[in-house]
């Protein structure tokens, strides 16, 4: 019998016994692949299920299906959630507007779409209508709209769409008056922006050479290069704008200033947080992508320029950023004039934006925001009120309005979008959602606890007012810790559930962040890394001896960054925890930089072929520290077949692994989606019910009992 009949003919008996302990697993062969690392063999078994379109990996995840679903759909508190989940989904949401041309262009989901909707109005009070609506590009809403970009004038929209969660892009160009679309199309576009010409004649993105073919869709991603796309024609007569075929491992990303005349040409190599900055003079025919900031010493962003003087956010000498002013002709820092310095105490300047001729400011104060305006001289003007401890987003307006749109949000105030008025100094609400959510039941508390090594790291915690801390809350610890990426406050629904069905809601905003800046993100990356995992082990830790919950009540999670997190902190403490959700993990750090854009994370893990690299990823890769004969914890493993940014394989083979090392009870599940990706753009439908699914899971291996008001029985 071949391996794919006998995985099939085992689905039945599979599924009969899917509420029983422990789980009959499917059988996944093992291989004898050895790879020498510095003279330490290391075994990779399970190899062949980094192939996810091989018919044996189809059957194998066919029978995993099979099993989690089996066990699912028999938890009787499931039809609850999904139905609770969706009620409070169902409300209309909108995203910032902002001003393109004379119009104003904002999004609006209805509540159950797929996909929002792009709308255009000449008046924020006026009958918005569609400027394009996603769903109508594929009958399931797979398909979704990625980035937008307007000329100047508001005539043409460039838009990317992306299918199946796919981080690849197409390009196309809309008119924006009539809605229509010219025949424009712009394919093998990936991690691009469109930047317009002042005069709306074309735009500058990037884009890697065609794929030779479908094998190649997954394999390494270099030689990015920046084209010149003038509207109205194909792509083969694209104007090659700039490339380093000698540096193979530079990325690129490009901006047109607000004046028009500069092409600024961003420079990064891979998640480094560093970046040099080119410049071409565009009122110069013969003009010439030329070095200005190009020490690669620091992260720079350019917010605007005065002709030649241009005003850089930059962590150079300021682990915490501040705003200097940088003359094209003198750009070295010697001759640079702060306008803004990095701020006392542990904030961060988050960023900086020019409207109505000001400085606009979003600030970071112990992972939540300040909003502020300042003059041209860097002196503040006013602060901005904000409702409560949140985040500010979305923050939108060009240096000659006098206006600016923002949206705001936390844990327990839904996400709601803010009109600020330059000449009243005020805010009004542009749009505020209606969620079937009592919000006044809740509040969330920001606490500090101490690591394994002293340092005191920030955690929000969300639970209903006057909380039995009697250790018997089921508890979620959500945690991210890496790519100089900060955890801040943000309003989801299926927070909202989670506290309903009597949950207690924690993130921990750990090293390797950007919560504090540089530092706090070189705390917790490369040899730093296990700093990362020690603050997680020590939030879990907190919460039971301050007995808001308890070991067999405890969840963790975390996606992508975060997957890895869960991963190494349920292989390295499997005793500390009741339920582990390691979605899209990033798990064979031996072998993460040999797919896609894997290799661009060296700035974060470093490079596993190096001595030195291999000797720290070994130590807690995931997959590599699972150990037969031991108990872990409960686990469902999410993801997608379709993820072509970490892959599916990493969750395959640490799936597969745990599987057969489960020594206790507790089942081991993988939830793999089919028509999907990393999770951007995914279908409304599709978050409802994997988010289903993973509530469904908790109540069942933490023991959870919902309350009356839920629909459960207490």
């Amino acid at each position: 019998m071949t391996a794919r009949l006998a995985l099939v003919c085992a689905i039945l008996s599979m599924t009969m016994s899917a509420q029983q302990a422990p789980l009959t697993y499917p059988q996944a062969r093992k291989v004898d692949q050895i790879d020498d690392f510095f003279g330490t063999r290391i075994a990779d078994p399970y190899r062949w299920l980094e192939n996810a379109d091989a018919p044996d990996t189809r059957a194998w995840i066919e029978a995993e299906n099979a099993l989690t679903f089996g066990f699912l759909e028999r938890i009787p508190e499931r039809p609850l959630i999904l139905k609770r989940l969706t009620k409070i989904w169902n409300y209309e949401r909108y995203g910032a507007p902002s001003r393109e041309g004379d119009w104003y262009i904002f999004t609006r989901n209805d509540g159950l779409q797929n996909q929002a909707v792009v709308y255009r109005t000449r008046s924020l009070a006026g009958t918005p209508e569609v400027l394009i609506d996603p769903n109508a590009l594929s009958p399931d809403g797979t398909v979704a709209l990625g980035e937008m970009s307007f000329s100047e004038d508001g005539r043409y929209m460039a838009y990317s769409i992306a299918a199946s969660g796919s981080d690849w892009r197409e390009w196309r160009v809309r008119d924006v008056t009539t809605g229509e679309d010219l025949p424009d199309l712009i394919k093998w576009s990936k991690f691009s922006g469109a930047s317009w010409l002042k005069d709306g004649s074309g735009f500058f993105y990037e884009r890697y050479d065609a794929p030779r073919d479908d094998a190649a869709l997954q394999a390494v991603n270099k030689n990015q290069k920046v084209f010149f796309h003038t509207v109205g024609t194909s792509q083969d007569r694209d104007t090659l704008a700039y490339e380093r075929p000698d540096k193979p491992d530079w990325g690129f990303g490009t901006d047109v200033t607000d004046d028009g005349r500069f092409l600024v040409v961003y420079q990064t190599e891979g998640t480094e947080n560093k970046n040099r900055v080119f410049l071409r003079d565009l009122a110069d025919p013969r003009g010439r992508i030329e070095p200005f900031l190009d020490d690669f010493d620091a992260a720079y962003t350019v917010v605007g320029n005065d002709g030649d003087l241009f005003y850089v956010l930059t962590n150079n000498g300021a682990p915490r950023y501040r705003l200097v002013a940088v003359s094209r002709t003198a750009s070295k820092a010697a001759a640079w004039k702060t306008l803004m310095p990095e701020a006392p105490g542990r904030d961060v300047l988050e960023s900086v934006a020019m409207v109505n001729n000001q400085f606009v400011t979003v600030w970071m104060t112990d992972a939540h925001s300040a909003l502020r305006v300042h003059g041209l001289d860097g002196r503040r003007v006013k602060e901005i009120a904000l409702p409560t401890i949140g985040t500010v987003s979305a923050l939108s307006g060009r240096r000659k309005h006098t206006e600016a749109f923002y949206a705001f949000a936390s844990y327990t105030y839904p996400t709601t979008t803010f009109r600020y008025d330059f000449g009243t100094g005020g805010s009004t609400v542009f749009k505020r959602p209606a969620v079937d959510f009592d919000a006044a039941r809740y509040e969330t508390v920001q606490v500090f606890y101490p690591s394994r090594d002293g340092t005191k790291i920030p955690m929000f915690l969300t639970c209903r007012k006057e909380l039995a801390r009697d250790g018997q809350n089921p508890t979620l610890l959500y945690g991210y810790g890496g790519f100089n990426i900060a955890e801040m406050p943000a309003f989801k629904v299926s927070t909202a559930a989670w506290l309903e069905m009597g949950g207690v809601f924690a993130v921990a905003n750990l090293r390797g962040g950007g919560e504090y800046g540089q530092a706090w993100y070189d705390a917790g990356r490369l040899k730093n890394k296990q700093n990362v995992f020690d603050d997680f082990i020590a939030a879990a830790e907190f919460l039971i001896r301050e007995r808001y919950t308890s070991t067999p009540k405890l969840a963790i999670q975390g996606g992508s960054n975060g997957g890895l997190l869960v991963g190494a902190c349920m292989t390295q403490r499997p005793d500390l925890f009741g339920a582990a959700l390691p979605a899209v993990g990033v798990m064979d750090m031996l072998r993460y930089h040999k797919f896609t854009i894997g290799w661009a994370w060296k700035s974060d893990y470093g490079d596993p072929d190096t001595k030195e690299g291999f000797d720290i990823n070994v130590k807690y890769s995931p997959l590599h520290n699972i150990k037969a004969g031991v108990s872990y914890p409960a686990t469902l493993v999410t993801t997608a077949d379709h993820d072509d940014r970490v892959v599916p394989a990493h969750s395959f083979k640490f799936a597969a692994a745990l599987q057969a090392a489960q020594a206790g009870p507790a089942p081991v599940l993988i939830r793999i989606e089919t028509k999907a990706g990393h999770g951007a753009g995914k279908p409304t439908a599709k978050l409802i019910e994997e988010q289903t699914d993973i509530f469904a899971f908790l109540t069942r291996v933490l023991n959870m009992t919902l309350p009356k008001a839920f629909g459960g029985g207490t």
